[in-house]
């Protein structure tokens, strides 16, 4: 299924002309056969996005609880038929969530308060990190963002190295969609906790749940952050990073991780 289509727009000044718009189709996760949760997403990259929300979620523990993936497109949109372990399985179960998907809250459908604060344990031992080389891969990301620069309506993730370099760079409509995708190629290419986290959107409380869930101590966005999530990501050791772009930010928490600040 392609993620982008080409259709007819009328411009003001009466011509007609075809515009590159972006694809959103339901993505609908089932776990052992029993169906959990339908998200609103672009249909790419499916099966990073069927590991990383897995694992962002809690509903497994680690890649290996996974045990295969299958993909099933229809008329009305994508399945994606997860094999997990039974203890994990059973832990979904226990916790069972009703997730309505939306392209913004990401806590939308939790069915009681319990199930909106998760006990995530401390992101402990953060390596240094140069606070350049977040500017680097701000400054680099633009041009990698294939569909955003040919439909202007997606969100992006990737992964930024201690040299600056990008990599795993995930697209979609949704700004969760986006970074649970970057997080299941970091985990498919064994690279969890390592490096930094680049969101192109607002740092959002679930988006620090799904940092820590990963094990990485630095997120950072080009837009802000809300108040809940300074104050999750100081509880969980994580370097919040707001406002990124070009080569200033604004540092929420724990600037202690990054290198070549001047104090």
């Amino acid at each position: 299924m392609n993620s982008q289509t080409q259709l007819l727009v009328t411009r003001p000044n009466g011509t007609s002309t075809l515009d590159t718009v972006a694809e959103e189709v339901p993505v609908a996760f089932e776990y052992n056969g029993i169906s959990h949760t339908v998200m609103l997403a672009t249909p790419a990259d499916l099966e990073d996005f069927a590991l990383g929300f897995s694992l962002s979620e809690g509903i497994v523990a680690r890649r290996s609880e996974v045990f295969g993936i299958e993909i099933e497109e229809a008329d009305a949109g994508i399945t994606l038929h997860l094999k997990i372990a039974g203890g994990a399985f059973a832990r979904l179960k226990e916790r069972r969530r009703s997730l309505a998907g939306r392209t913004g809250c990401g806590l939308c459908g939790a069915e009681s308060l319990t199930q909106v604060v998760r006990d995530l344990p401390l992101v402990a031992d953060v390596a240094p990190f140069p606070l350049e080389a977040l500017y680097q891969g701000v400054r680099k990301l633009p041009e990698l963002q294939t569909l955003q620069n040919t439909t202007g309506a997606m969100h992006a993730a990737c992964r930024i190295a201690e040299d600056g370099s990008i990599s795993h760079v995930r697209e979609d409509i949704g700004r969760h969609n986006a970074l649970d995708k970057t997080l299941g190629a970091l985990a498919r290419a064994d690279l969890q906790s390592a490096g930094a986290l680049l969101i192109t959107s607002r740092a959002s409380f679930e988006m620090v749940q799904k940092t820590a869930a990963l094990g990485y101590g630095i997120l950072a966005a080009v837009s802000a952050p809300t108040a809940a999530a300074v104050r999750l990501a100081d509880k969980l050791n994580i370097t919040l990073v707001g406002f990124l772009r070009g080569s200033s930010c604004a540092i929420y928490t724990h600037a202690k991780h990054l290198q070549g600040m001047t104090i």
